[in-house]
């Protein structure tokens, strides 16, 4: 056994340790670190996920059915957490906020809009870019008409503004607005089975092999626990308010003009490509961008994402902001 003392270290090896050191302080500093957070809002406990420094521009994101703030998982643990202030809550019924039962809570868009808004207030997020992906879009853009203030851009993944980005799958859907009691067995079928859970990841992608069946199992397990049936259904129904705000969100796009990032996945079945391109009929200059991925888009594609991402908000130029 060598027993060196510290003087018999030469100073080549002295040098190779302080390099080493050097590095792993920098690694340390610079990876960005997600922590996990509950506050009480609304009578609720709203779960999220928070990255990035809290004086940083503010990217809201706001996820989609049956997904949580999980979905962005990729996005909090990348570089983005080193210039901007990631926050990523579950709605009420979602995830790991409170679920109360359907028939003490109105499980509305506007209800969930309302509970987001007072969540933001919570956390003196007064100013910040929406990301909005499917059922975030309705709860985004009602945040955007009530408070317009507060939105520097918007990201939108695979969330509908548009009737022409309605694909065939909601004929079914349809049919439950008019007659829900009569058309419930369908859209439980066509919106909550294991069938219809895979298909929203997968859709029309030519390879499942590349998708994780986690993804689904996942969210099949979350959407039967008990009382989720309900929820899921009473806000199902209520996306019908969605299609009839349509109007008013293109207005709100074409009258404020914020800045526009559509990035979409063609194998969206829900979706269509004509939904991303319409936004273009609102603001010519809104950058859309079709990547090779499902309604998820992230599921096979986050790499993508996070870059068109970061190059969409470094070309914003946003203000740090005093930290509360």
């Amino acid at each position: 056994m060598c027993n060196r003392t510290k003087s018999e270290f030469t100073p080549i090896a002295l040098i190779f340790f302080g390099v080493i050191f050097n590095m792993n302080i920098g690694i340390a500093a610079t990876e960005p670190s997600v922590t996990y957070h509950s506050v009480h809002v609304d009578d609720l406990d709203i779960f999220y996920r928070e990255a990035g420094p809290k004086d940083a521009p503010v990217i809201l994101l706001l996820h989609g059915l049956p997904s949580s703030s999980r979905m962005y998982q990729p996005l909090l643990e990348s570089s983005l957490g080193e210039k901007y202030h990631l926050v990523a809550p579950d709605y009420p019924g979602f995830g790991h906020s409170s679920w109360p039962d359907h028939k003490s809570f109105a499980y509305t868009f506007d209800h969930l809009a309302e509970v987001m808004q007072d969540f933001a207030a919570e956390l003196h997020l007064d100013g910040y870019t929406l990301f909005m992906q499917d059922y975030g879009g309705p709860v985004g853009f009602r945040m955007a008409l009530a408070h317009p203030e507060k939105v520097q851009a918007m990201i939108i993944q695979d969330a509908v503004s548009h009737e022409e980005g309605l694909g065939a799958l909601w004929a079914v859907r349809r049919a439950f607005w008019e007659d829900r009691a009569a058309n419930e067995a369908g859209v439980r079928a066509n919106l909550l089975s294991l069938e219809a859970t895979k298909k929203r990841h997968i859709g029309t992608s030519p390879d499942a092999s590349l998708y994780d069946p986690d993804l689904w199992t996942d969210e099949y397990y979350f959407l039967n626990q008990p009382g989720q049936a309900d929820i899921q259904l009473d806000l199902f129904y209520d996306y019908q308010n969605n299609v009839k705000s349509y109007p008013k969100w293109q207005q709100w796009l074409r009258d404020h003009k914020p800045p526009l990032l559509v990035v979409w996945g063609k194998y969206d079945t829900s979706f269509t490509i004509a939904g991303a391109e319409a936004y273009k009929k609102d603001d010519p200059r809104a950058e859309v961008h079709i990547l090779d991925a499902g309604h998820f888009a992230m599921d096979l594609k986050p790499n993508e994402v996070i870059a068109l991402t970061q190059s969409f908000m470094d070309e914003q130029h946003l203000d740090w902001r005093p930290a509360h």
